[in-house]
């Protein structure tokens, strides 16, 4: 698996750099085919996800433990909510904090923009993307995993959650193929994230210091940061993983209420109250609106929800496996309690602060917030704040922190699914996914910039998804199969009296 999987990351890397003209238009027509024939797909297949996320929480299934009946959890919970936002989601919080709901205020997905109704408009649909459906789908990859592992003994690869429906053959060429998938769109999952992250953080020394915005200075950036989480990584995920997602959620803790304070509080309040009910209410209909009568908002949701649900289902065997890493010990009632709601509550909170900011200052005092970049919109909104220079050297340090994390853990990752399963590959394997992790993303920048990783993804995605679907079969398959073994007369045996905090 390790030899075949980086040899074929090594083509991909070698073909980008002899022919990236060809490569990007390739990937390109590939991306097209995808969002328009398979736009309806990824709309049913994300709101599947969340309601069978949904299901496993009220269901009889909910007390069995993600363990054997006496493993007890191995992180805390403070310490296991950092881990989570570390492994998932940090990067993208940051560059999209003001630039997506500012995006959508001033572009909705219907309707005239900039206005009242397009503020409330768009900040439903950022927590649409952000929210409930997102961290379903991390949750389930993430639990099937979880039980195989640490239930079943299983090794900790995406081919043994299909063991309940393929049985052996997960050992022979299918297994490998489904490893080969999930290691595919794991690189270009994450690709998109570091790329993001090299753009802001070039985008933020250019407001700071006046470093010019270039993709050679992103690449230098990359080139820094790469040598910090190769060195993090291989001091262990209870090391250097831990304590800088401990460090990256105290930063970001700083980061969001000091904005609260600073901004306009008491407007922001109000936006977050009148966006929960407007996303409560209208749930279920953005997650399957496809506008098939209007192709101006059939390209919006092509363009923002399908490539959202894509770039979530192309991290599940990232953050999935990570998440399951550190959720030894919970039941799966606590576990997917916790997996889907506490983040998205403080996606949520993020986007409102931030984009809420945003959009106070562009509709009450006219400033242009939606002209900026996506990379700048967010230095450009700290200019009109107090403070707003120790801000963004804040929002530097918090991005560098959480590249770090998010590509050390990546690199662990990779190393665990290209070695069998193994919970502590070798220096060796994680400083060679870690290369390669790197010369991809510079690969996909230079041949499309953010386009060229929003293509990856979204055709990445595409034979992972049926993997997904699989998978959520299987571990009801499992489950039942354990609870049957078990006869009514005999219950978990979990399921104590004293939780495990």
């Amino acid at each position: 698996m390790f030899k075949v999987s980086v040899g074929l990351a090594a083509l991909f890397v070698l073909i980008g750099v002899v022919i990236p003209t060809q490569l990007a238009e390739a990937m390109n027509s590939a991306q097209a085919f995808v969002q328009e024939s398979f736009g309806w797909f990824y709309q049913l297949v994300a709101t599947f996800f969340l309601l069978f996320a949904a299901f496993m929480i009220f269901s009889k299934y909910g007390k069995i433990k993600l363990g054997t009946p006496e493993s007890k959890p191995d992180y805390s919970r403070p310490t296991w909510f950092a881990m989570l936002f570390s492994a998932g989601m940090g990067i993208g919080l940051l560059f999209y904090g003001v630039s997506e709901p500012i995006a959508h205020f001033s572009a909705p997905p219907m309707g005239e923009g900039s206005t009242e109704t397009s503020a409330i408009m768009g900040m439903r649909y950022t927590w649409l993307h952000w929210g409930l459906h997102a961290w379903a789908i991390y949750a389930i990859v993430a639990m099937a995993l979880a039980y195989q592992k640490f239930r079943k003994g299983a090794p900790g690869l995406m081919s043994a959650t299909l063991y309940p429906v393929l049985g052996e053959k997960v050992k022979g060429p299918i297994g490998h193929t489904v490893d080969i998938v999930a290691v595919f769109a794991t690189l270009f999952g994450v690709a998109a994230s570091l790329g993001l992250g090299s753009q802001q953080i070039n985008a933020g020394l250019s407001y700071l210091i006046g470093i010019p915005d270039h993709f050679g200075i992103q690449m230098a950036i990359m080139g820094i940061i790469t040598v910090l989480f190769l060195i993090s990584a291989n001091t262990g995920i209870s090391k250097g993983i831990k304590y800088l997602s401990n460090t990256n959620m105290s930063i970001a803790v700083v980061l969001f209420f000091t904005m609260l304070i600073l901004g306009p509080t008491l407007f922001l309040l109000n936006m977050f109250t009148t966006t929960l009910g407007s996303y409560a209410q209208n749930l279920l209909q953005m997650g399957l609106r496809l506008s098939p009568f209007d192709e101006t908002e059939a390209a919006w949701t092509q363009g923002w929800t399908v490539f959202y649900w894509a770039w979530w289902i192309s991290w599940t065997p990232f953050v999935g496996m990570f998440i399951a890493r550190v959720s030894k010990g919970r039941t799966i009632r606590e576990f997917t309690v916790a997996v889907i709601l506490v983040p998205t509550l403080v996606c949520a909170m993020w986007f409102t602060v931030f984009g809420g900011t945003g959009i106070f200052l562009e509709l009450t005092q006219g400033l242009d917030v939606s002209g900026q970049s996506l990379e700048t919109a967010l230095f450009f909104v700290y200019q009109q704040l107090p403070l707003g220079v120790l801000l963004s050297i804040l929002t530097i340090a918090l991005i560098t922190t959480f590249f770090v994390t998010s590509a050390d853990s990546a690199t662990f990752v990779l190393g665990m699914m290209t070695t069998g399963g193994s919970l502590n590959p070798s220096t060796k394997v994680k400083t060679t996914w870690g290369i390669i992790l790197v010369a991809a993303t510079s690969v996909l920048m230079a041949s499309g910039g953010l386009a060229g990783l929003q293509t990856a993804i979204i055709v990445s995605a595409l034979p992972l998804t049926f993997i997904v679907l699989t998978m959520c079969y299987g571990l009801v398959k499992a489950l039942n199969q354990e609870l049957k073994e078990q006869g009514p007369l005999n219950p978990p045996q979990e399921v104590g009296k004293k939780k495990a905090s």
